[in-house]
């Protein structure tokens, strides 16, 4: 509890900003849950109130992560408040806007029945840019400065970002293909060409989260730093077989848990390998070992 506590009291007003937001967010969508729950509505389609609980959810992780994440990069101040400003604010936007469509009872994304729905539509699109545009951001900050002193948080942060941006890309891809489908005359075609690919972007979504969770939770083990980034690099080849196999299924239409045996297989594979890292390094924690942050941005473990 100390090491979680400590997140809150280093973390820089933007951070602080950032996760209190995220948690907002997080709230509503449990909300939502309930709320769908107790009126028996609908899992499916474009009109659920699915989208609402799944935004939420999403989104307030997501923020809370890239906040948490970022914030071991030597980044500075201005830039990163700029950044994690504008992806708050983006996510909010976005969270509110189909939250408030799922109220409305109409679809949130390619629907312009109305001018005020085709504001929403176009609205939700360009906060799709900027949240790319900001990770991009802060995935060339990472990749161009020093980041922290330890190679396996480095390169957990690293492939965590990068693999972000795959996903927020295949939002906008999705974006894109609906936008042609509706503008077309066919709305429902849009919703099924854009639903192909959402196995992919939930898949890459929360990478940021997961793998630089594994290296924070890694430093509270007792292994050398060599161990540590052998643990992490196995993550990363995991994550990032799972993310091209969902990936290449979903460009070609397949379902998941209809794919083929050897590529059932091998998705199987990579998410158990995954996992796996995870219970190993829960498996080596040791009580007494802290995990700080000294003043520079970087840090170490005592």
């Amino acid at each position: 509890m100390n090491a979680l506590t400590r997140i809150w009291h280093d973390g820089r007003p933007a951070e602080r900003a950032a996760y209190v937001v995220g948690a907002v967010l997080f709230v509503s969508g449990l909300v939502h849950a309930i709320v769908l729950l107790g009126t028996g509505g609908s899992w499916l389609g474009p009109l659920s109130m699915r989208k609402a609980v799944t935004f939420g959810l999403s989104f307030g992780l997501t923020l809370a992560s890239v906040a948490w994440a970022t914030s071991f990069l030597t980044v500075r101040p201005r830039w990163r408040a700029v950044l994690l400003g504008a992806f708050g604010v983006a996510s909010i936007v976005e969270v509110a806007l189909v939250s408030m469509q799922a109220w409305r009872g109409v679809p949130s994304h390619f629907n312009f029945e109305t001018p005020f729905d085709n504001v929403v539509s176009m609205t939700l699109a360009a906060g799709g840019g900027v949240l790319i545009l900001t990770v991009v951001g802060f995935t060339v900050a990472a990749v161009v400065e020093p980041g922290p002193d330890a190679p396996s948080l480095r390169l957990a942060i690293r492939a965590g970002l990068v693999v972000l941006v795959v996903a927020l890309a295949t939002g906008a891809v999705m974006i894109a293909r609906g936008v042609v489908e509706a503008r077309g005359g066919d709305p429902q075609l849009a919703y099924t060409t854009a639903g192909s690919l959402k196995p992919l972007h939930a898949v890459a979504m929360h990478a940021i989260l997961v793998l630089p969770g594994l290296a924070w939770l890694l430093r509270f083990t007792r292994w050398p730093e060599a161990h540590r980034l052998r643990v992490v690099k196995i993550a990363v080849t995991a994550d990032a077989l799972l993310t091209a196999v969902i990936g290449v299924e979903s460009f070609t239409g397949v379902s998941p848990f209809g794919a083929p045996l050897p590529v059932l297989a091998l998705s199987i594979l990579a998410a158990v390998a995954l996992a796996g890292t995870g219970l190993y390094a829960l498996s080596g924690i040791e009580p007494g070992i802290r995990f700080v942050r000294i003043s520079d941005g970087k840090a170490r473990g005592r």
